[in-house]
This record gives structure tokens, C-alpha cells and sequence, in this order.
């Protein structure tokens, strides 16, 4: 069974966002096996410098990379400028991923600053859920359940219309 690690900054505040990523973290345990890996965002000001906002990032990703040196996974990371898919594409990829040797599926999700270049290079793919902003708790909420969706397209059940 193929693990799928959602690595994200910062923690769901709101008891409804906990409830949603609960209950397609309950429907996944069919498919796969999920782990929820919520780092530390860094402290910053109201109006951080350049400077101040890359070194904020930089820390953020040496506590991701334990998580992304993983020998036989596969990394996307969630960002504006990645590569729109559709549902049916994402279950192909996660598809590909299973019959293909990897083991583990990483979807990185950044603080509201983003990503460091290091872990986007890094990635396998850059994966953007839209050109429109969305809050980060949603974001996850969001891409939990695309997740979701692409194995029961791959299972070919009904949910998917």
C-alpha cells in the first residue's frame, strides 16, 4: 500500500478544517496510508524583509527535508507556479507512482510565504491547485480531497461524476 505523506507549515487552527481533513483522512485508510506532518512555521514581523522572508523559508525546509530524503518517494510541491492537472491527471500520476516503484507520495505545502527555491527544485513536480488564492487550511482541506478523488477514479467507484 502506497504511503502519502502531507507535509505542511503550520497547523490547522479552526475545529471545522480538522473535521474535513479527518474525515477523508478516515476514507483514505482504504487506499493508502496517510500521515499528516505538520511543521513549525517561522516567526516573523507584520512586514518582513527579503532578507528576513528567505531565511524564514530556508528554516522551514530544513525541517521538511528529513521527510523528503526518503529513498523510492515521490515529491510534488504546491505552488503558484507549478502545473495545473486535472482530477483524472492526478490519478494518473499517483497511479504511475504505484506501479512505478515509489513507495511514498510527498505533497509539500509551504507557509503563507511560500516554498524555498531549494525544496521546488528538489520536487519531481510543482503542482498548483489554481491561479486563484486560496487560505492554506483550505488549500489542504482542497488537496486532501483530490487525493481522495484520484484513487476512487483509479478504483473506478461512482464518486468521481
Amino acid at each position: 500500500m502506497i504511503k502519502i505523506n502531507l507535509i505542511t507549515v503550520g497547523k490547522l487552527k479552526e475545529q471545522y478544517w480538522r473535521d474535513a481533513i479527518a474525515e477523508y483522512s478516515k476514507r483514505l485508510n482504504a487506499f493508502c496510508k496517510l500521515e499528516i506532518i505538520e511543521l513549525s512555521e517561522s516567526k516573523l514581523p507584520d512586514d518582513p524583509s527579503e532578507k528576513q522572508t528567505l531565511a524564514a523559508l530556508d528554516s522551514e525546509a530544513k525541517a521538511m527535508q528529513p521527510y523528503l530524503d526518503l529513498k523510492g518517494s515521490f515529491t510534488f510541491a504546491m505552488c503558484i507556479e507549478g502545473k495545473q492537472m486535472t482530477s483524472e491527471e492526478l490519478s494518473k500520476k499517483l497511479d504511475f507512482c504505484g506501479t512505478s516503484g515509489y513507495s511514498t507520495v510527498n505533497f509539500v505545502i509551504g507557509s503563507s510565504f511560500g516554498i524555498a527555491q531549494s525544496i521546488k527544485k528538489q520536487a519531481d513536480a510543482r503542482l498548483s491547485m489554481s491561479e486563484m488564492t486560496f487560505p492554506h487550511q483550505l488549500a489542504r482541506v482542497m488537496l486532501i480531497e483530490q487525493v481522495y478523488r484520484a484513487f476512487q477514479i483509479n478504483a473506478h467507484t461512482k464518486y468521481h461524476k
